[in-house]
């Protein structure tokens, strides 16, 4: 999987993806969006006002991956707060959550649902041709970047991936680890993502 995006005249990107790579970003963006959830069933508020300020949780989701895609806005990285610092900490953050993370799930979702189309519409296209040449204006370029960066950072999750030293451990994996695939994807997956920011760079 060699396929880097290259940035395309006047702005976007464009990359070259053969049909097994089409189908492991399709699969992974599907799984997030099973993951993030559905949204607001269509219709069911009349009332434009109620459903800006609905209210979403206040607890941090119970999956890890959703943790990962959606952390508490406040913390103390660089130690242990004390108890009246941890409960502030945990009051804020669910304030904060109650009325973000609803909008941050639509907006994670509609990426995702980017992807899925770009993908569908590319796939339809060059049906039978094993490799097609994926082109993104500008605005498509931000979207998949958001998405990659989301299959990246639930790919990790799963990993257990905390910091660098964790990626470098995955390289030296023995191909019969089970977790080799997912590594392989996460890999791919970054290497997309730092080229596809290299064609966005002014």
């Amino acid at each position: 999987m060699s396929g880097q995006f290259e940035p395309l005249p006047g702005g976007g990107a464009a990359v070259a993806l053969d049909d097994v790579e089409i189908s492991i970003i399709r699969s992974l963006a599907v799984q997030l969006l099973e993951l993030i959830g559905p949204g607001p069933a269509e219709g069911a508020s009349d009332d434009p006002l109620a459903e800006l300020f609905a209210e979403g949780p206040s607890e941090p989701p119970a999956d890890p991956v959703l943790r990962r895609l959606f952390p508490d806005a406040y913390g103390d990285p660089e130690g242990t707060p004390q108890a009246r610092e941890a409960e502030e900490q945990r009051a804020s953050s669910a304030e904060f959550r109650r009325y973000t993370e609803n909008d941050l799930r639509a907006g994670k979702r509609e990426t995702a649902l980017a992807v899925i189309r770009a993908l569908d519409a590319l796939t339809s296209r060059s049906a039978g041709q094993g490799t097609a040449l994926l082109e993104l204006s500008a605005e498509e370029s931000r979207q998949w970047l958001g998405a990659l960066n989301d299959l990246r950072l639930a790919i990790g999750s799963r990993l257990e991936i905390a910091d660098e030293d964790d990626t470098d451990l995955l390289f030296r994996l023995p191909d019969e680890d089970p977790r080799k695939p997912m590594v392989m994807a996460y890999l791919w997956l970054g290497g997309l993502q730092e080229s596809l920011v290299a064609t966005l760079m002014p």
